[in-house]
């Protein structure tokens, strides 16, 4: 299984029989390198999306059309999509499971926000923002997407047992470092914790420091770099 951060929130998971690329926002994305996009989306399998902002979905559409690919989201993305995009749209809700080629996914809660607030116009609202359980291969991953700390969290790490976790942690509009690691020594048992979200802009937080020593000894930190894959 490899986990390849694309730069912001935007991942490629290589999971079962499936290649999954979560939020990615690449075209516009600063700690992005363009010229590497072919890498990037080669072997794709689905578009997963947390929510419609543009720092997200902007690029989804795109990506959909030129490779095929199906876009699996909250159901009223997937249906306005779906029928005026000519896409493949995989509409779910949060506590529904999908499989992805052998990877099981379920949408679990996040708190934030979500509309489609790119391509002009006024911000539409685009359903509700989500995280995602994603399991397969003997691991559980958790995708945070936006979110804050949340009760919630209690009850989702208790069922799904995620051993990874991909926690939003920049500041600002979601949950910063010392939230998440808040966050993950209250609720979660996690082996692994990737950050995201951050070093994008000068706004947002810049290192790991905080999260890393907020959490428990044994518990690996890994600053991702773009499009280094991390094994498991």
């Amino acid at each position: 299984m490899k986990i390849i951060w694309l730069g912001h929130s935007g991942f490629r998971i290589e999971i079962e029989n499936a290649v999954l690329l979560i939020d990615p926002w690449l075209t516009g994305n600063p700690m992005f390198p363009e010229a590497r996009r072919a890498e990037a989306l080669d072997g794709a399998t689905h578009i997963l999306l947390t929510h419609g902002h543009g720092d997200h979905a902007a690029n989804a559409l795109a990506i959909a059309k030129e490779r095929g690919l199906q876009i699996a989201c909250i159901h009223e993305i997937a249906d306005w999509w779906g029928s005026t995009e000519g896409v493949q749209t995989l509409g779910f809700g949060k506590g529904g499971t999908i499989n992805l080629n052998g990877a099981a996914v379920t949408m679990v809660n996040a708190v934030h926000s979500s509309s489609i607030d790119f391509g002009g116009g006024a911000p539409a609202v685009a359903g509700s923002e989500a995280g995602f359980m994603i399991a397969g291969e003997g691991h559980t991953i958790y995708v945070s997407g936006d979110t804050d700390i949340m009760a919630d969290m209690g009850w989702m790490a208790e069922y799904h047992q995620p051993d990874i976790g991909i926690l939003c942690a920049g500041g600002h509009y979601t949950m910063d470092m010392k939230r998440a690691a808040f966050a993950a020594r209250k609720y979660f048992n996690f082996r692994t914790v990737i950050p995201c979200h951050y070093r994008t802009f000068p706004l947002l937080e810049q290192n790991a420091d905080a999260l890393r020593a907020g959490l428990p000894p044994g518990v690996r930190v890994i600053e991702p770099e773009v499009l280094e894959p991390i094994t498991f």
